[in-house]
C-alpha cells in the first residue's frame, strides 16, 4: 500500500515538473505534451464508446468539431462582423464566459453524439463503422460549406481572432512571471488540460465501475444475452454515444482556446482513425493503456520530425520527410499490432476472453 502511494507522489510530481523541464529545451516540446494531453482526453471519451460498449465509432472527431466551432462562435467577433442585427446588439463580438461556453459545448456534443446513436441502434460491426464514418464527413463538410448563403462558419478560412481561456480574470494565453522565473503560456495551458485530464479519468473509472459501466460492458460481451438479463441496450448506447461526445466537445473547445484559430481541416477523417488507433494500440477498455496509447500516438509524430530529417539527408534528398515520418509512424503501428495484438497495456483478461482454470 505505501508502495502504490510512493508511485502515486513520484508520478504527481514528475507530471507538474515535466512542462518546466520540456520549457527548457523550448515552448514547441511544452507545445506537444499540450496536445497529447487533449488527446488523452479525446481518447478517453472514444473509449466509453469503443471499449465500454463495444461501438466502433470512426466519426468521433465530428464531436471534437462542434466544441471547437461552439467556442470559436461565441468567442469570436465572427458573428458580429458577419449580421448587422448581431452587431448592433454586441458592437465588439461576442465574447462569452468559458464557464458558459464548457458546459454549452459537452451538451451539445452529447446532444449530437444521441443524434448519431439513434439511426445505429441496431447496426453493429463494419456497418456501423461505415456510418459514424459518414457522419463524422457529413459534420466536416457542413463545416467547410456553411459560409454561404449565410456566413456562419467562415468555410474553409475558418474562425480566427477566438479569446484565449480565462478562468477568475486570469488569462492562460499571458505568461505568469514568478520573480526572475517566466512561466509561458503553453506551461499554464499544460496545467489546465492535466487538471481536465485527472478529472476526466476519475469520471471514466466511476463510469467503468458503475452498474452502466458494467452494463455497457455485458454489451460488448454478448448483447443478446444483454437483452435476455433485462439491460435496456438502447438507452444505454444512446448514453454511451453521449457520454462519449461530450469529451469531446470540451477538448475542442479547450483546442479552439489554445490555438486562437479553427478550421474543417483539423477535424478531418485521419483524425478519427488516429483517436481510434490510440485506443485500439493503448489497450481497449482499460484506461491506463488508452492513455498510453494517445500519449505515444500523438507524441511520436512531432518527435519523428527529428528523425525523418536526419534519415531524408541520408537518402540525398529522394524521400520526403513528411512522408518518410508518416511511414515510420505506420511501420511501429503495424510492429506494435504483430507483437502486442491486444495493445500496449491490455485489460485484464475478462467476460468470454477469460482463461479458464481448472
Amino acid at each position: 500500500m505505501k508502495n502504490n502511494k510512493a508511485q502515486w507522489i513520484v508520478g504527481a510530481i514528475a507530471l507538474l515538473v515535466l512542462p518546466l523541464i520540456l520549457q527548457s529545451f523550448g515552448n514547441a516540446w511544452v507545445r506537444i505534451a499540450d496536445l497529447a494531453l487533449l488527446y488523452v482526453m479525446l481518447a478517453l471519451g472514444l473509449n466509453i464508446v469503443v471499449g465500454f460498449a463495444g461501438l466502433l465509432d470512426l466519426g468521433y472527431v465530428a464531436f471534437y468539431a462542434v466544441g471547437a466551432y461552439m467556442l470559436g462562435l461565441m468567442a469570436s467577433p465572427h458573428l458580429a462582423e458577419t449580421f448587422e442585427g448581431f452587431k448592433a446588439m454586441f458592437p465588439n463580438g461576442l465574447h462569452t464566459s468559458i464557464w458558459l461556453v464548457i458546459p454549452l459545448a459537452a451538451l451539445l456534443a452529447a446532444v449530437a453524439g444521441m443524434i448519431l446513436g439513434f439511426p445505429v441502434l441496431k447496426l453493429r460491426g463494419d456497418y456501423l463503422a461505415i456510418v459514424t464514418l459518414g457522419f463524422g464527413e457529413i459534420i466536416r463538410i457542413f463545416m467547410l460549406n456553411l459560409d454561404q448563403p449565410v456566413n456562419i462558419t467562415n468555410g474553409p478560412k475558418g474562425l480566427g481572432q477566438i479569446d484565449s481561456i480565462k478562468i477568475l480574470g486570469f488569462d492562460f494565453a499571458k505568461p505568469l512571471e514568478i520573480g526572475s522565473y517566466t512561466v509561458s503560456s503553453v506551461t499554464l495551458y499544460y496545467y489546465l488540460f492535466l487538471l481536465l485530464v485527472v478529472a476526466s479519468v476519475v469520471i471514466c473509472y466511476r463510469l467503468q465501475d458503475s452498474r452502466i459501466g458494467r452494463a455497457w460492458m455485458a454489451i460488448r460481451e454478448d448483447e443478446i444475452a444483454a437483452k435476455a438479463m433485462g439491460i435496456n441496450t438502447r438507452n444505454l448506447k444512446l448514453m454511451a454515444f453521449g457520454m462519449g461526445a461530450t469529451f469531446g466537445g470540451v477538448s475542442g473547445a479547450m483546442f479552439a482556446g489554445f490555438q486562437g484559430f479553427v478550421s474543417p481541416e483539423s477535424f478531418s477523417l485521419m483524425e478519427s482513425i488516429m483517436i481510434v488507433a490510440m485506443v485500439v494500440l493503448g489497450g481497449l477498455g482499460h484506461i491506463p493503456g488508452v492513455i498510453l496509447g494517445a500519449v505515444l500516438l500523438s507524441a511520436l509524430p512531432e518527435v519523428l520530425r527529428y528523425v525523418a530529417g536526419p534519415l531524408q539527408q541520408m537518402t540525398d534528398g529522394r524521400l520526403d520527410a513528411s512522408i518518410l515520418r508518416q511511414l515510420l509512424i505506420a511501420v511501429a503501428m503495424i510492429v506494435v499490432m504483430l507483437l502486442r495484438p491486444r495493445g500496449l497495456w491490455p485489460a485484464p483478461e475478462h467476460g468470454k476472453s477469460a482463461i479458464q482454470k481448472d
